[in-house]
Formats: structure tokens, sequence, C-alpha cells
């Protein structure tokens, strides 16, 4: 079975894409650039990155963003 295909990835892209779609809903509601931009990155990078680690990673490192970029 490839990586790609491991459940946790699965669930752990689903938990960030659903955590991007709330970056991205407040982003736009609120015209805050930053949330907008990494709530649309949370919800499609999942489809480009294999394996349950650099998904984790990658997802935590976008979610800390918006708390440190304040555009």
């Amino acid at each position: 079975m490839p990586e790609s295909l491991d459940t946790a990835t699965l669930l752990w892209g689903m938990l960030f894409g659903s955590i991007g779609v709330g970056f991205w809903m407040y982003g736009k509601k609120q015209k805050r650039t930053v949330p907008f931009i990494v709530g649309l990155v949370l919800m499609v990078f999942p489809y480009f990155i294999q394996g349950t680690f650099p998904t984790v990673l990658t997802g935590v490192v976008l979610c800390v963003i918006p708390a440190f970029v304040k555009i």
C-alpha cells in the first residue's frame, strides 16, 4: 500500500483542510490577507504532500503563520 493512501495522512489532511476553511472564512469576512491565503493553502496542500509526518509538519507551520504575521 503506497504511503499516500495511508489513513492517518488522509485524516490529517481532512483536519487541516477544515482548519483552512475556518481561516479562509475569517480572512474573507475580516478582509485580512494572511488568514485568507493561509486558509487557501491549508485546503490545497494535502493534495501535493505525501506522508503523515510532512503533512503534519506543514499543516502546523501553516496554522502558526497568522499568529506571527500581521498584514
